[in-house]
């Protein structure tokens, strides 16, 4: 077994992987032109060329996705494996490559959508994983040593973040943010910059993908489950002041939620200097900010971009990255104040936002987080996968 990684031989936190924020206003004109564009088909025999290859390579692929849709709704269980014309199935991942039950072997660009910063299955990982597989199983239910570590380096490299509170996922820590906000503000209203995916409970699906959808995805969410959330379009303080003075009048505003590269993961990116004027907002209303890290938590640099920005977040939501591609990656952290309104047991108070989780700060998910960001740290991995990206 190789000699765990030591925090105190660790470098410095590199700084953000981020070397330079784009021209927002040149990409938008860019995306009008591409819209704009006629619908190019795929051409009959480049298409015949792609089908020939899951044809004659990918049968083992097609007999499992046939089995799978008898007793899968859809064929599969995570909607990124959708694929035409049937999901590829994979037996082996290491690394930037993945082999498929066929025996094909393809270069891994997705990367389980975001939580592999290291690569799939990476071996420092896996052996500190397997180690407490043998010391004390996957989960107890109660404290473990790696869960208080993993708190720790998260409130060391994250500046926003004082106090760490692990959860399931990404779409239970927003749950939990939006909780807190409101136990915190005793107001009411959450206001999220439009377009944003912050995970798929009822009261945040609204307004996704698109700005001023609404409710376009909400089927099977009664009308009153989205009451109290409101979306602003991205860049457009304007409205977003005007909301806010409306909201002062009718219950307050508890909470801005915003992913701080723009909504859809920054694929509609924000000017560079929006998020310090959505803090200034915030501090001028009574409302908390809400960064939601989810995807530029440790993957835009360890300190994310409040990190990059230099705007200091009320409430930090994390996922995906935090425990190093293994289950259970959610967490909200934030200042003191705020956390502390989320501690439970016997001698608390009264006034408290209640969260839970059986298998959330389980040992395994928390070994597999620490050993992930050490090994981030000593690579400074995040900054290598933007430099490979930008130059791809």
């Amino acid at each position: 077994m190789n000699k765990p990684l030591d925090p105190a031989s660790m470098p410095a936190i590199p700084e953000s992987a981020v070397s330079q924020w784009p021209d927002v206003d040149s990409l938008y004109r860019r995306f009008d032109e591409l819209v704009k564009q006629p619908i190019r088909p795929i051409k009959r025999e480049a298409m015949s060329k792609v089908m020939g290859y899951f044809d004659e390579r990918c049968q083992g692929s097609k007999r499992l996705s046939e089995a799978a849709k008898k007793v899968i709704p859809g064929g599969v269980q995570h909607n990124l494996a959708f694929n035409y014309p049937f999901p590829l199935a994979f037996a082996q991942a290491k690394g930037a490559h993945l082999t498929d039950v066929d025996g094909n072997r393809y270069t891994d660009f997705l990367q389980a959508g975001g939580p592999t910063l290291l690569g799939s299955n990476h071996p420092a990982i896996r052996e500190q994983v397997n180690r407490i597989l043998d010391e004390c199983g996957p989960v107890t239910g109660l404290l473990h040593e790696y869960e208080v570590k993993l708190a720790e380096l998260v409130c060391e490299v994250m500046p926003g973040v004082d106090m760490l509170r692990l959860l399931g996922s990404g779409t239970e820590a927003v749950m939990a943010a939006v909780r807190l906000a409101r136990a915190y503000t005793r107001k009411k209203w959450v206001i999220k910059i439009g377009g944003a995916y912050h995970g798929w409970s009822d009261q945040l699906v609204y307004g996704m993908r698109l700005p001023g959808t609404g409710r376009m995805e909400a089927v099977g969410i009664p009308r009153g489950a989205t009451a109290n959330t409101q979306e602003s379009p991205p860049n457009n303080l304007d409205a977003l002041r005007r909301r806010l003075q409306i909201n002062r009048l009718r219950g307050g505003t508890a909470a801005i939620m915003v992913e701080p590269f723009g909504p859809e993961s920054g694929t509609r990116p924000v000017h560079a200097d929006f998020n310090r004027q959505l803090r200034a907002l915030c501090n001028e209303f009574g409302a908390l900010l809400i960064f939601d890290e989810v995807v530029t938590g440790f993957r835009a640099g360890l300190g994310g971009a409040q990190a990059y920005f230099n705007v200091m977040p009320d409430i930090t939501v994390l996922g995906k990255c935090l425990t190093g591609g293994y289950p259970m990656a959610g967490a909200i952290g934030g200042r003191r104040d705020v956390m502390q309104l989320l501690a439970g047991g016997i001698g608390t108070s009264s006034r408290r936002a209640f969260v839970g989780g059986t298998l959330s700060a389980n040992p395994l998910s928390c070994v597999a987080g620490y050993y992930a960001l050490l090994e981030a740290r000593r690579l400074n991995a995040p900054a290598l996968v933007w430099c490979f990206t930008r130059n791809a």
